[in-house]
């Protein structure tokens, strides 16, 4: 199945699923304790943005078909053979009745000369076999070196000379901003090496994956993405990937409004590096979620730091809690956003400052559950230093 689930009348499921900490968007989850004040301030209006095309890139940057010419012969089809099976069985032969193949098709791309290949494991789970075809048609027999059912992620070792590759650069997902030009190439319907192009919709979407787990910074697109699109790169206007083709939105008759998923590439290189080395990912969690300072945000607040990561909630008895962070108490509304005040400002994790979530997130993927870590944090204008055991996600 090339395709795991899609969007049933608004309700976010797989369709073609981070590594590191667990964190939601402004304003969600539990608050501890005390009362609750809402609280709105109004802001004044932005002056209104200058009316620009769809797909703008920036002067001098690749046109999509230089794009397109310049990555494709790294973009593969991946066929994942399964066998159906029934449970009534064949007197004559044996056989369980319609038992027959079934191919599966979806996509991929090349990292590296050593043969290795990105994908989506929904395309690849439950395959007896897997084979990848390139642009000249060719197709050659995969193994699935490893998965990581987290974040829908898959890697596969091919068996061809290294000449023959050619690996995509990767770049930085956390570069990305909102109306930002992408282009998706993949096979979808089995059609070979679509391109299609859109825009960053939206950053920090939160995803279901296939186990349940929940991801928090899924990078929404308007460039179409149906099914065989899975695993398929999301290329920035330099021609670097910055995420890997996961899920759309759809309606139960199957209409795609132009919403698809796709998993951050930063994301990508933290799940890809452990599956190599490990054959499986460890995941770290602090059990916090925040939200991004920034010096408006603070003149607000009247916070006596302009930069760090404002603690929302946190988990009950989990690592960060028991470490003895602050989350917020007071809910407040800035021009339609919600924050919860009260809580420590994160400024540093072990030693490395965390202005942002993805630094966050860097940050505690460089280290394994278990590990103690230095939390500096700023409360009620004071900075403290606490010591926190990372937890498993």
């Amino acid at each position: 199945m090339t395709v795991g689930r899609t969007l049933r009348k608004g309700l976010l499921v797989l369709a073609a699923g981070a590594a590191g900490a667990v964190l939601a968007l402004a304003g969600q989850g539990a608050v501890a304790g005390g009362s609750v004040t809402t609280v709105v301030r109004e802001v004044a209006d932005a002056a209104p943005a200058a009316s620009l095309p769809v797909v703008a890139a920036r002067a001098g940057a690749p046109t999509i078909r230089e794009i397109y010419a310049r990555t494709r012969r790294g973009v593969v089809q991946v066929n994942a053979t399964r066998v159906l099976r029934g449970l009534d069985t064949d007197p004559f032969f044996g056989l369980p009745y319609g038992e027959r193949p079934r191919l599966g098709v979806g996509s991929g791309f090349v990292i590296d000369k050593a043969g290795h290949v990105v994908t989506s494991l929904h395309v690849v789970e439950g395959a007896e076999t897997i084979t990848v075809s390139f642009s000249n048609r060719d197709r050659v027999k995969a193994r699935l070196v490893g998965a990581d059912p987290a974040t829908d992620l898959a890697v596969l070792q091919l068996d061809t000379p290294s000449r023959a590759l050619t690996p995509l650069i990767l770049g930085d997902s956390d570069r990305l901003a909102v109306g930002d030009p992408v282009v998706a190439i993949g096979n979808p319907f089995g059609l070979d090496r679509t391109v299609t192009a859109g825009i960053v919709s939206a950053l920090a979407r939160p995803l279901t994956a296939p186990n349940g787990a929940e991801l928090e910074d899924v990078i929404q697109t308007d460039a179409a993405l149906n099914e065989g699109s899975s695993g398929g790169p999301l290329i920035d206007s330099s021609g670097t990937v910055v995420g890997v083709a996961t899920a759309v939105a759809g309606d139960e008759e199957g209409a795609r409004p132009g919403i698809g998923f796709a998993v951050p590439v930063n994301t990508v290189r933290t799940v890809v590096a452990q599956l190599l080395d490990d054959g499986r990912v460890a995941r770290s969690t602090l059990g916090l979620r925040a939200v991004e300072l920034d010096e408006q945000l603070a003149e607000l607040f009247a916070l006596s730091v302009d930069r760090g990561l404002l603690v929302q909630s946190l988990d009950p008895d989990g690592p960060a809690e028991r470490a003895g962070v602050r989350a917020g108490a007071t809910h407040v509304v800035v021009a339609g956003e919600s924050y919860v005040l009260g809580g420590d400002v994160l400024l540093s994790v072990d030693g490395r400052n965390v202005a942002t979530l993805g630094e966050f997130r860097r940050a505690l993927a460089e280290h394994r559950p278990g590990d103690s870590l230095r939390l500096v944090v700023v409360r009620d204008g004071e900075r403290r230093e606490l010591v926190a055991k990372l937890g498993r996600r």
